[in-house]
């Protein structure tokens, strides 16, 4: 914005002048918020990351080497194989293993994983990501040890909030991504 006459009073204003452009002054609280979200998604985005790294190479947390999908292990097979229970057990039976679920599944994890950690895509990262974690909790159902709620259901809704607040400007390339052409045409992407 460049200079101008303002229409009622016949002075120049700026965007430093012009109470209408000038920003407010950031508050304590509202930085601290900012961080927090931004703190939330970077934690979050390195649970998605690692649950892909240690599938894929087998590191012993929670995949052995020999179930590594590098190894020629299957990344669904086990869990969705043996540990599901509930309404929908046939269903996840009849997929685990299968190697379309496999590459879906490690698909979804690097790429929400990624995109939180960048900053990047947040809202389609919480579309994809709220999906797998709803998927997830189903396979369980009823919860092991509430009726209904697990922290599944809690990460999706703080990925939603994430994706809300535009908690990939700080602490990550939010603001860069935005200002792609493409992601200014097709507003879904931020």
């Amino acid at each position: 914005m460049t200079a101008a006459t303002h229409p009622t009073t016949a002075r120049t204003v700026t965007p430093a002048t012009d109470p209408a452009v000038t920003p407010a002054r950031e508050t304590t609280a509202a930085k601290a918020t900012r961080y927090t979200l931004a703190a939330l998604r970077l934690a979050l985005g390195w649970v998605f990351l690692w649950a892909f790294i240690d599938k894929v190479f087998g590191l012993g947390m929670a995949t052995p080497d020999k179930g590594a999908w590098i190894n020629g292990g299957s990344p669904t097979k086990g869990f969705l194989g043996n540990a599901v229970a509930g309404p929908l057990e046939g269903f996840y039976h009849s997929i685990a293993g299968a190697a379309w679920a496999d590459w879906m599944f490690m698909l979804g994890l690097a790429a929400i994983g990624t995109a939180l950690i960048l900053g990047i895509g947040l809202r389609a990262a919480a579309v994809a990501g709220s999906l797998l974690l709803v998927m997830m909790w189903s396979a369980v159902l009823p919860p092991e040890n509430n009726p209904f709620m697990d922290d599944h259901l809690i990460y999706a809704g703080v990925l939603i909030v994430l994706a809300l607040t535009a908690a990939g400007n700080t602490l990550g390339l939010g603001r860069l991504w935005s200002k792609l052409s493409i992601v200014q045409r097709l507003p879904w992407l931020k």
